[in-house]
């Protein structure tokens, strides 16, 4: 018999405590595991919510200064200033829309006609043009035409004008610039009319090359804000940055929780070794009386915590991919979150962990069980 087949005999015999030791290890792992998917999920869901805003810079007016509105003048400079990359100037307000008998508010967005498509795709229908009276209305509000008759065709009065539906925008998600899914885009020309307004919220630039970022924010700069602070330029892609980050950190943390859970699973084990050193005395004595070597006693021990560690690893991880799932599934709204490389890795993390911490809680019981002087543990009752 070999001292793992020892091991292996020695966990079974005291079934109920190893259980109870596999099990902390089992929660550990799942608390590991569950939590780090949990937190790259986060992640996940942000960086689809998120779209087309990698190559954007957006320049708004500073604080205190020319009403909170970019002039036509300035416009043309942050133009002059980006040279051959495309700026789309915007305004947007919130108002009251109806349509039929059916009234509502909405977010409404004022682009340039010409600038549109280079900002927006269409799913159906076409894009409006300065003079055609129409505008674009976005996927969500489509998708909920029934609560608000919002739909190709419809024709939707605000104040007391009225625009043709000619086209519904594909889905975008959030960004740092515009919102579209959930609002109405007309032209400029008519939103100024309607509103009486030449001046713009904020401007959108479009870099073609994303590793020009830096200049085109320093040309900028240099013209727009020479003397004085005149606009407030945003980077998106340092922003992503720094919110991907963040939920990194949010990440470690979060699986951080999960290995406290661990540890004191390891205690667990270190507790029961302890207790199977002190009941197996004398058979370690009749071991080292026979010529067992203190290696081989240590090795036993070790033998045994790793298979209390490796049950539980592997239940555990089992375990983990159900509660992935379902944690994916309910916060997260989307399951395909747990294919993803980083979140299988943290169930492969979790159960490697769970083994090197059974096996680091076996060490001190078992370097205790191999420095037993052989006759000493003989005479032991």
């Amino acid at each position: 018999m070999t001292f793992f087949d020892l091991a292996r005999r020695n966990v079974s015999r005291h079934w109920l405590r190893s259980v109870l030791a596999v099990i902390g290890i089992v929660i550990g792992v799942i608390a590991i595991a569950s939590l780090g998917i949990m937190g790259n999920s986060i992640g996940l869901m942000f960086g689809d919510m998120v779209s087309d805003v990698g190559d954007t810079v957006i320049v708004s007016p500073a604080m205190g200064v020319g009403g909170g509105k970019l002039t036509g003048r300035q416009v043309d400079d942050i133009t002059r200033a980006v040279g051959s990359n495309l700026v789309i100037p915007f305004s947007s307000t919130a108002d009251r829309i109806a349509v039929g008998d059916k009234e509502s508010a909405t977010m409404i967005y004022a682009i340039p006609a010409g600038d549109i498509p280079s900002l927006l795709e269409v799913e159906s229908g076409a894009y409006p043009r300065d003079t055609g009276g129409g505008c674009l209305i976005g996927s969500e509000l489509a998708a909920n035409s029934r609560e608000n008759g919002l739909k190709l065709g419809a024709r939707v009065r605000i104040g007391d004008e009225a625009l043709r539906v000619v086209g519904v925008l594909e889905e975008r998600g959030m960004g740092f610039d515009i919102n579209p899914d959930y609002a109405i885009v007309v032209p400029y020309t008519w939103y100024s009319s309607h509103y009486d307004e030449d001046d713009y919220d904020q401007a959108i630039v479009k870099v073609r090359d994303v590793d020009d970022i830096d200049a085109v924010k320093e040309s900028i700069e240099q013209r727009m804000n020479r003397r004085e602070d005149v606009v407030t330029i945003m980077d998106t892609r340092g922003i992503l940055e720094s919110v991907f980050a963040a939920t990194g950190t949010i990440t470690v943390f979060l699986a951080g929780i999960g290995a406290i859970s661990l540890i004191v699973a390891g205690v667990s084990i270190l507790n029961v070794m302890l207790m199977s050193v002190t009941e197996r005395i004398k058979e370690i004595g009749v071991l080292r009386s026979i010529g067992t070597r203190r290696g081989e006693v240590m090795r036993m021990f070790i033998y045994e915590a790793f298979l209390l560690g490796l049950a539980g690893a592997v239940i555990g991880g089992v375990l983990s991919f159900c509660a992935g799932y379902l944690v994916t599934a309910v916060f997260a709204g989307n399951p395909d979150y747990l294919f993803d490389p980083m979140s299988l890795l943290y169930i492969v993390f979790g159960m490697a962990f769970g083994i090197i911490t059974s096996v680091a809680s076996g060490l001190y019981p078992a370097w205790k069980a191999a420095q037993l002087n052989p006759i000493q543990a003989l005479r032991h009752e």
